[in-house]
């Protein structure tokens, strides 16, 4: 943060945080904070394989493979696509939770399609229309106004 901008808020009476962390004992939260981030990332992975290799064992099980369980099988791999670029990165790419949900309706609009309304089968398709253009947006802001931190680097200085 700027010092102007610093100064301007603390002359309101508005606390900065300082985004540096020069003690031991901040560096040393900030390290667990970061443990526990991995090893939640590590639960997500296991935990998501599992999920993906059981969804496998039902289709073995039932002799066929339907739009449904390949379409389950790509939330997986998304999820899985999720954790590896925040692994690499240290970011998470709002755009992946959004191709998540789009694939995640479009799944419940394949199975459930019988029992939905006209209405909400609307509701949903507009749902993913609405999602998709979001995604639009957020891929064209990130080319225009591109954001150039890299929390990998930064928090190795």
């Amino acid at each position: 943060m700027n010092t102007k901008a610093s100064t301007e808020a603390n002359n309101k009476g508005l606390t900065v945080p300082n985004l540096k962390f020069n003690n031991p004992a901040e560096k040393a939260l900030k390290k667990s904070i970061h443990l526990v981030e991995f090893i939640g990332l590590i639960i997500i992975a296991i935990a998501t394989t599992i999920a993906g290799g059981h969804a496998v064992i039902i289709m073995f099980e039932n002799g066929a493979v339907t739009l449904g369980d390949l379409l389950l099988l790509f939330l997986y791999l998304e999820v899985l696509a999720m954790v590896a670029i925040y692994l690499e990165s240290g970011k998470l790419p709002i755009r992946l939770p959004l191709y998540i949900a789009i694939i995640a309706l479009a799944r419940y609009l394949i199975l459930d399609m019988k029992e939905l309304t006209e209405w909400q089968f609307i509701a949903v398709a507009v749902t993913i229309i609405l999602i998709a253009i979001s995604t639009l947006i957020l891929r064209y802001g990130s080319l225009k106004y591109p954001y150039k931190l890299n929390r990998k680097s930064s928090d190795t200085k």
